[in-house]
């Protein structure tokens, strides 16, 4: 390495010629001054026959490594480059590992993703050469090295084939090809070393004790490239090799002081540093003497062959540091050589000193504990769990598949496993001997949400529950432990900072991340609570956010010291515990930490850093109520905004800085102008602002007389933030400012539209004031400690805030389940806030009087007189009776028994209501797999053929709940696969409701078709051992059609995210616009004829790729969505159960700042188009899809696949459950004869059919609905149904014959027919009467005619004749007109 300071300059020119000829003849090592370390990254290749003759140029560095892969069998090397140097040269990596299968084509190996999956269990280790382009070595050994390993594999050495089979060696032998090619053989002085942008590039990582800004990365691409690819991976262990001594260097290569020499800056895991340097040097024959004897050095000495990195030299911004502090890697520096680039003559001997060296340091990888950490419900691995090991202060953290290796000299240890959501686990007395590691897994609970207190009592007076107040400077000799961290936190010393109390503390901390800034540094959050992860019923939540400008910094200060107090003082200060006990606290120190990282110390009233890296104001881009915000929405902004929306926060502060005032709502107002703008709680807002502004720290002296010191609140004298209260802040700075109490409205102090406390108050449950901390927005470090002690009691005050007002339940009287979003209202306060998952609520209020309402849909609302005194919540109860209840009971009285609920006794059913109710509640799902197998092979793709395949494996072993179908073929001849899970596969069972899960629509996003698949096999392998999958399985007939294009999914490529190759069929035809009447494909008139127009199915989940969210019906562009509630719904459940998708930040490429408000999105508005499936299914098919776009890559690498499983997993089980709830009905006649084909419409909107058995359901929001139920030759039946967020509502409908004809009463219309047929016979009767008279007439003439004129004879009789049939057909028309409209009649 070379040395960087000036008492290190290398070489001497006067001695060159002498000393090159000792160095020929003797062929020792030569020269060099040396300076160290560098840092492990990126990519290696193939290896070469390369002899030992020559160094490998660029252009044979990559055949080298080809090579050297080619030496070992197939399946065995991957080349690939992990990105490129500024030259554009390629770092190449040649990974080794069994197993690998054959190395993609050259063209294909131009990134990280061609080095393949990862293998579970196996270590990774990295050897990371020419660092220093001049430091060449390395660069040739390591090619060596990687054909030793493949020949030696080939050849069959044991411990080589062991080594290989065991572990993944990665080999880069250049990190710098740039400065290489600048560099001349034979000089072992300096040229060469830097890259071509004059960086050296072993200074140039982020540094733990740094003290300046690193250089931009834009200027080392070959440290970004090798940062991007540690953080890709988890490697375990590393060598970083250098030339210009012989020495094994060990972490910290600087500290603090950043002496130049002679400070040994120990880490944590020393004796482990010191092991693994020692088994490099001791078998190294030069290095382990200690006395390298290099050309102006030659006095200098190294006890063993190792040093401590700082007390050789300080070395500021090095590899081997980062890799320890960031990462989950142990590396070491190995300084190969006296000269740096000694003649290639050298090359072999070089080789034969080390050979042994590098593989005996890479079988150290084995060393210590290794194991898995997995759920113990579903048996999965947990990525990113904390390892931690007592007494040493560093943890590491397991791989994608729960795996870890930690890294331990020979003793007796204690190893702890946490992660988020779960039950931490500690193993104690493991031994670790010499040689392989000791394997312990660990198996984590999944924290359980406390069951709510007994509240189906209501209180009928409301009962004061206060948080204790334990006042400072009481007589008790109890001191609570002061922070003592006071400096200024740049982002890699605040990450160490808050993982250090995270593992200190696991009992009481969670540390977690909202999201990612622009430049993708984490969005901390650390919650503080006795039960941390869980929401506990009745508690209320808190939070504090720091740091919005990134050049406001006092704020995130604070807030790392409030952490260091609470953890330090919890078990100990009552105070502290009763908080932490009775408050789930979320702190958040820096909302915008690229800012930060462009701020600068000292500043008063500059903008520098204040916006995020968008240059964009976070305080000026939130939602406004006055002001349309036109700036486009952060993603720092997005992540808060979502992380609101996810936990039900009380009370809350922003902390700012650049004055000393409590500012509170509003912020802005109608006109732009900076004058008061209350708030619905003004009076409230207010007091919280005093609160913190007075500082509220008591002391026990009485009330005086004559006070004239301090202000007194409820007999106790406070003590004052003077400066603060005192209301004149900055007077140097804004002379004329004045807050009085220390307090403004934030509209009248100035204008600020799209602020965030603002949009807490409107959009959440949450009220948010704004602190201004003071008048120096980036104060010196020195002034830290004063900030602490000014604003500590003013921050444990105004978080018990959170404590006053009204607190309760909401329940419902029929249960006494809690019930989610109902209303709490007061009267004369436009402002209501709606209850958590629970029932729980929370309303601050100032003391007084008040008149409460809570109303829910669906429920009568209740009011009651609540009086709110001046310290601790009073709890009030409520319980709603729904007002559906009389609505049924009147409809019942009026006509019968037309609608009634099941009421069936069935101890079964009873028992599955029971189990669909417990899967419902917070954390239910989790406990589906208990004891359930999850060992599923998600390690592959599956083509058309394997896919079959797999289907008829599972039909075959699990012949008695599995039937296989095809529901047609492809445009290319491919069957359509359909496979149903069912305890009665294949039988009718239409009192069952039915899902139908649909993947693949497009070939090109294969993931949906892996999930389901895995769906399927999980299900099969727990039917008969799991009781709730069994349960599920004997109630629900599961549909499962895990690729509709198959002919696409042949012609799509593992790993192209974008790529639209196989999104269509072979016909070239997008399958999800060809959802019509008139569809043209052969795969959607398959879907259509044989699932869809079925008519049968209660709901369909579709899965696809290119993003991570769900999205309800419409596809097509409409102005109403029918039934959007119940859709929005369906979607919602989905995200809500996924662990990232309801935060609504896909963060695909190209779309970081994509938006999407709890995950969920009607179609038409996130991609608009005609002709989908959903569509088509819910307008044709009544059945409610949803479609899931599992992850941002379209067809990303195999070894993503556990990963999308795990985190699908429950998504997908929730569907199952969802479907067994809305409303289950059946419908018969009053003989109890079923009623098939009936029509359902609910909400005057949605229409479904009645079922073979009269059976019907359908999927509705919670709350509640109308039905009509039609069915012809009966009466139309109306009713209400009251629909739960956790059980199904089973209602049966009785119809009545219709007794009406035309519309009216049949009574009536036979009462009008006889009356009509009345008079119709009365007619006939007296027109026939007449017609005789007239005959009788017509004789008498005839008579007297005849005796005159016998000729009129034949006339007369032709007229009489005439007058009857004209009478006759009369009658016959009249007779036949009533007839036909008796039968109609009878026909209804």
């Amino acid at each position: 390495m070379a040395s960087g300071w000036d008492a290190r300059l290398a070489w001497r020119p006067g001695r060159f010629p002498l000393l090159l000829c000792l160095l020929l003849l003797l062929r020792s090592p030569a020269w060099a001054a040396h300076i160290k370390k560098a840092e492990a990254t990126t990519t290696t290749s193939a290896g070469a026959e390369g002899q030992f003759d020559r160094y490998y140029h660029e252009e044979e560095l990559g055949k080298a490594l080809r090579e050297a892969a080619a030496a070992g069998p197939p399946g065995l090397a991957r080349l690939f480059s992990i990105g490129r140097s500024v030259e554009g040269r390629p770092l190449w990596v040649l990974r080794l590992t069994a197993g690998l299968g054959p190395q993609l084509p050259d063209g294909d190996a131009a990134g990280p993703a061609a080095a393949g999956p990862l293998v579970p269990g196996r270590p990774q280790v990295k050897l990371v050469g020419n660092m220093h382009g001049d430091e060449t070595v390395s660069r040739q050994v390591l090619v060596y090295l990687a054909r030793e390993l493949a020949s030696g594999y080939l050849r069959g050495d044991p411990r080589l084939v062991r080594l290989l089979n065991t572990t993944d060696v990665y080999v880069l032998p250049s990190l710098n090809p740039d400065g290489f090619e600048r560099s001349r053989e034979g000089d072992c002085g300096t040229s060469g070393r830097d890259n071509s942008r004059g960086r050296d590039l072993n200074r140039s990582f982020p540094d733990q004790f740094s003290t300046g800004e690193p250089p931009s990365l834009d200027e080392v691409p070959e440290v970004r490239a090798l940062i991007d690819w540690i953080r890709r991976n988890k490697f375990v262990l590393s060598g970083n090799l250098h030339g210009g001594s012989v020495v094994a260097s060990y972490p910290f290569d600087d500290s603090p002081e950043h002496q130049a020499t002679g400070i040994y800056s120990k880490t944590s895991d020393d004796e482990v540093f010191k092991y693994l340097a020692k088994a490099y040097a001791s078998n190294h024959p030069i290095m382990k003497t200690g006395e390298p004897h290099c050309p102006g050095d030659e006095d200098e000495t190294f006890k063993d062959g190792i040093t401590n990195g700082a007390h050789w030299y300080d070395v500021e911004g090095g590899m081997q540091d980062y890799n320890y502090v960031w990462a989950n890697c142990f590396e070491i520096t190995l300084e190969l050589s006296c000269c740096k680039y000694p003649p290639a003559s050298q090359l072999r001997q070089e080789w034969e000193n080390n050979r042994e060296s590098l593989i005996t340091l890479i079988e150290k990888v084995h060393i210590g504990i290794k194991g898995f950490v997995k759920d113990s419900v579903t048996g999965s691995g947990l990525e990113n769990a904390t390892i931690s090991v007592a007494g040493i202060n560093h943890n590491i953290t397991t791989g994608r598949f729960g795996d870890f290796h930690r890294l331990l000299v020979p003793g007796t240890y204690n190893l702890t496993a946490l992660s988020a959501g779960y039950m931490p686990l500690t193993v104690h007395n493991i031994i670790v001997k010499e040689g392989p590691g000791t394997e312990v897994d660990f198996s984590l609970r999944p924290a359980v949400t406390s069951v709510i207190p007994d509240t189906t009592e209501v209180l009928a007076t409301a009962s004061t529950v206060v948080l204790p107040n334990i006042p400072s400077g009481t007589s008790s000799s109890h001191q609570p432990i002061q922070p003592k961290d006071f400096h200024h936190h740049h982002f890699p010393d605040m990450e160490i900072f808050l993982r250090r109390f995270a593992n200190d503390y696991p009992n009481i901390t969670r540390l977690y991340s909202l999201g990612k800034s622009v430049e993708s540094r984490e969005l901390y959050v650390m919650e503080i609570s006795d039960n941390p992860g869980v929401h506990e019923p009745g508690e209320p939540e808190f939070k504090y956010i720091g740091n919005m400008h990134g050049n406001e910094v006092v704020g995130r200060e604070l807030l790392l010291n409030l952490i260091e107090y609470l953890c330090k003082n919890f078990g100990t200060d009552p105070e502290v515990t009763d908080l932490v006990r009775s408050t789930r606290i979320h702190l958040m120190p820096s909302m915008n930490p690229d800012g930060y990282e462009k701020s600068q110390e000292g500043d008063s009233i500059s903008l520098i850093g204040r916006n995020n890296s968008n240059n964009f104001d976070l305080n000026r881009n939130f939602p406004d109520q006055f002001v349309q915000i036109t700036d486009p929405t952060q993603p720092e902004t997005i992540a808060v905004m979502s992380w609101m929306k996810a936990y039900p926060f009380v009370l809350s502060a922003n902390l700012h800085g650049g004055s000393l005032v409590v500012n509170y709502p509003f912020d802005d107002d109608k006109q732009g102008l900076a004058i008061y703008s209350k708030s619905p709680d003004d009076a409230v807002f207010q007091q919280l602002a005093l609160s913190y502004s007075k500082n509220s720290q008591h002391d026990q002296s009485p009330i005086p007389s004559s006070p004239h010191h301090g202000t007194y609140l409820m007999g106790k004298r406070i003590k004052e933030n003077s400066q603060m209260f005192q209301g004149r802040p900055c007077k140097n700075m804004y002379p004329n400012e004045y807050f009085p109490h220390g307090i403004t409205n934030g509209a009248n102090w100035y204008n600020v539209p799209g602020g965030m406390q603002d949009w807490n108050y409107l959009q959440t449950n949450c009220f948010e004031v704004t602190i201004e901390l003071g008048c120096v927005k980036y104060p010196f470090e020195k002034d830290l400690p004063k900030f602490w002690e000014q604003n500590r009691r003013s921050l444990i005050q105004f978080m018990k805030q959170v404590h006053q007002g009204v607190k309760g339940f909401v329940l419902d009287a029929t249960d006494g389940r809690g019930i989610l979003n109902a209303t709490i209202s007061v009267a004369e306060i436009n402002h209501p806030v709606t209850t958590y998952k629970t029932g729980d609520y929370w309303r601050l209020l100032v003391p007084g009087t008040y008149k409460i309402t809570a109303s829910a849909r669906g429920y009568n609302p209740v009011t009651k007189n609540v009086t709110v005194k001046s310290e601790g919540a009073i709890q009030v109860n409520f319980t709603l009776v729904r007002s559906s209840t009389d609505a049924n009971n009147e409809s019942k009285k009026g006509k019968g028994d037309s609608t009634s609920t099941d009421d069936t006794s069935d101890p079964t059913t009873k028992e599955f209501e029971a189990l669909i109710k417990d899967l419902s509640a917070e954390n239910g799902l989790e406990g589906i797999m208990l004891s359930s197998s999850s060992n599923l092979a998600l390690y592959r793709y599956h083509s058309y053929k394997d896919l079959s395949e797999f289907l008829r494996g599972l039909v075959m072993n699990y012949p008695l709940i599995t039937n296989l179908t095809t529901l047609g073929q492809s445009a290319e001849y491919r069957q359509i696969w359909s496979l149903e899970i069912s305890n009665k596969p294949n039988m009718s069972e239409p009192e069952e409701p039915k899902i139908r899960f649909v993947a693949g629509i497009h070939g090109n996003a294969p993931v949906g078709t892996e999930l389901l698949l895995a769906l399927a096999e999980f299900l099969c392998l727990n039917y008969k051992k799991n009781p709730a999958v069994t349960q599920l399985i004997d109630r629900t007939r599961i549909v499962i059609v895990p690729s509709l294009n198959p002919d696409g999914r042949e012609r799509a490529q593992e790993k192209d995210c974008t790529s639209k190759i196989g999104q269509t069929n072979a016909h070239g035809k997008d399958l999800d616009t060809d959802f019509t009447n008139n569809a043209s494909q052969p795969e959607t008139k398959s879907i259509i004829e044989n699932l869809i127009q079925k008519q049968d199915f209660s709901l369909s989940v579709a899965l696809d790729g290119g993003s991570v969210l769900v999205t309800y019906p419409y596809d097509k562009p409409v102005q109403t969505v029918e039934n959007k509630e119940t859709l929005k719904h369906l979607a919602s459940l989905y995200a809500n159960n996924h662990p990232s998708m309801h935060m609504g930040q896909p963060s695909c490429p190209n779309k970081s700042d994509e938006n999407i408000p709890g995950g969920v999105m009607r179609g038409a508005e996130w991609h608009s188009h005609l002709g989908s499936m959903k569509d088509y299914s819910v307008t044709y098919g009544h059945c409610p899809e949803i479609t899931v776009y599992t992850s941002c890559c379209l067809f990303p690498s195999a070894a993503q696949l556990p990963s999308l499983w795990a985190e699908n997993k429950k998504s997908l089980l929730s569907m199952l459950v969802e479907v067994h709830k809305g409303v289950h009905g059946f419908v018969k006649d009053k003989t109890g004869k079923p009623v098939s084909k009936a029509v359902i419409v609910l909400n005057e909107g949605i229409k479904v059919h009645t079922k073979e058995g009269g059976y019907f359901h359908v999927l509705l929001a919670p709350g509640v609905h109308n039905i009509n139920a039609i069915a012809e030759g009966y009466q139309q039946q109306h009713s209400q149904v009251f629909v739960h967020h956790d059980a199904a509502s089973p209602v049966v409908i009785v119809f009545d014959t219709d007794n009406r004809i035309f519309g009216l009463p049949r009574e009536l219309v036979v009462t009008i027919s006889g009356a009509t047929m009345s008079a119709l016979i009365l007619t006939a009767c007296i027109i026939w009467c007449i017609c005789s008279i007239k005959s009788n007439r017509h004789k008498d003439g005839f008579h007297r005619l005849r005796q005159h004129h016998d000729e009129y004879e034949d006339e007369i009789r032709l007229m009489s004749t005439s007058s009857k049939k004209s009478l006759l057909s009369h009658e016959f028309q009249d007779e036949t007109d009533t007839e036909e409209e008796t039968l109609y009649s009878s026909k209804h």
